[in-house]
């Protein structure tokens, strides 16, 4: 167990806060820790078909690059996770889920952040006469589950929520 002894840096933004704490660890000694506090998300895996999901393909700042992934959204207070993927389902791919599962939920950077993300299976997927948020989605993408799995294979989709959820898919071996 380690102990906060104090805050040396913060700063925060409208989504989430970091901080540079310096810590004690369990032997005595001090160190120093980076903490992002950063609100839950969902995501989904919008099935289309039983084989053909949508992703959407959107801009990453941090990687200075187009990434293609399930839809996904941090949690607004106040929301629960199911409510935010249904919003956010919609929001980046103008389709609404008639039904939605959750699947598992981790934490994508335990070593400094406090952040969990919900995946879930959307299926019974209806257009709705809505427009996607250019601004944040590029396209969006109706692709084959094997052309995905490719796709993850050839390091085309990199992004761990997208790779999470595909396995958790797959049939147990």
């Amino acid at each position: 167990m380690e102990e906060k002894i104090k805050t040396i840096e913060s700063f925060g933004t409208k989504y989430f806060s970091v901080s540079l704490d310096e810590v004690k660890k369990e032997n005595g000694s001090l160190t120093k820790r980076v903490f992002i506090n950063h609100p839950q998300a969902s995501a989904i895996i919008p099935f289309i078909s039983a084989d053909r999901i949508i992703l959407v393909r959107q801009y990453r700042y941090a990687l200075k690059r187009e990434t293609l992934e399930i839809p996904a959204g941090k949690i607004d207070e106040g929301e629960s996770p199911e409510q935010c993927i249904k919003r956010e389902m919609i929001e980046e791919t103008g389709f609404d889920a008639g039904s939605i599962e959750w699947m598992y939920t981790y934490a994508p950077a335990v070593g400094y952040s406090n952040e969990l993300i919900h995946i879930y299976k959307g299926e019974h997927l209806h257009k709705l006469d809505t427009t996607i948020d250019s601004s944040e989605i590029s396209s969006i993408e109706i692709i084959g589950i094997n052309e995905v799995l490719e796709m993850i294979k050839n390091h085309t989709i990199y992004d761990s929520k997208t790779i999470i959820a595909m396995a958790l898919t797959m049939p147990l071996m």
